[in-house]
């Protein structure tokens, strides 16, 4: 894609916002289908599997963008029960960018598949929260409140393609971003170890696949994320027992987020190479 993104707006940016649609693809569309007057973005935002995309299939995964112009015939299979695709969708028309067919998006190779970086998937996951969301309430200007989430997702994937089509390219893992997501990761954790925590729930508060916070995690820690959590666990429990010898080994358990006492005692153990119980005893004693 050549030139700057704001070149293609010459004639200006107005959509007509349509629909979108937030699902988990546990079977196949009934129908292969064309659109013949709008575009559909289909953003996978977790999971696996194919699409058919004008008689070729496409293996899809997490991050991929689906740019679905008018005429493209499309379908959506399901092949990987154990890890289905989410499949966020948002429909539009009435647009023309400079360079380009009208109510379309095209990319260079004309291929239809525009894979996302981790910047990119996570300003789109958190655009796709938000229309979700925005698309179940009755607020007053509802239309353009949705309206304007697709203009800044339409223009984050638009200045994505730019970036990439640069002659030194860019880093197809942003090391910045990664760095940055992992510090918040770690940042949950010292805020909320005291309570339930899964990979889940952080994916949820982080708008990020836990797929994705394992993989950079690691690669920024050398350890998973529920390792560390323990480790930050183990530790806020071994202060506890040295500074306050009035509590029991049950009740700082459950202060770091265990309800098992037992499980907390051998994961401390296995940390530590002594019991809670001994360490508490052991800075109770006179000196």
């Amino acid at each position: 894609m050549a030139g700057m993104v704001a070149d293609l707006f010459t004639n200006g940016f107005d959509p007509t916002f349509l629909f979108t649609w937030k699902g988990v693809r546990t079977r196949s569309e009934a129908k292969y289908h064309v659109h013949e007057n709008q575009t559909e973005l289909a953003f996978i935002m977790s999971g696996h599997g194919q699409y058919k995309i004008d008689g070729r299939i496409y293996d899809i995964e997490e991050g991929d963008i689906l740019i679905l112009n008018p005429g493209v015939y499309h379908q959506s299979l399901a092949t990987d029960p154990e890890h289905p695709a989410t499949e966020f969708f948002v429909g539009f028309s009435d647009f023309c960018l400079e360079g380009m067919r009208p109510n379309c998006i095209e990319i260079d190779a004309d291929e239809p598949i525009y894979k996302a970086g981790p910047d990119l998937k996570l300003k789109l996951m958190r655009l796709c929260v938000a229309m979700d969301a925005e698309k179940n309430t009755c607020g007053a200007g509802k239309y353009y409140m949705m309206q304007s989430y697709l203009v800044q997702y339409v223009l984050y994937i638009l200045r994505d393609m730019q970036e990439a089509s640069l002659p030194n390219g860019r880093c197809a893992f942003d090391s910045v971003n990664k760095n940055e997501i992992v510090s918040q990761i770690m940042q949950y954790f010292e805020e909320h170890y005291a309570e339930k925590i899964s990979l889940d729930i952080i994916s949820e508060n982080m708008y990020v696949s836990p797929f994705y916070i394992s993989k950079i995690f690691k690669s920024v820690t050398g350890d998973t994320p529920i390792r560390y959590l323990i480790d930050v666990r183990l530790d806020k429990a071994k202060k506890l027992l040295t500074t306050r010898p009035e509590l029991s080994v049950h009740q700082i358990a459950e202060m770091v987020g265990y309800d098992d006492a037992y499980h907390f005692s051998k994961l401390f153990k296995k940390r530590f190479g002594t019991s809670p119980s001994k360490v508490a005893k052991q800075d109770s004693l006179p000196g």
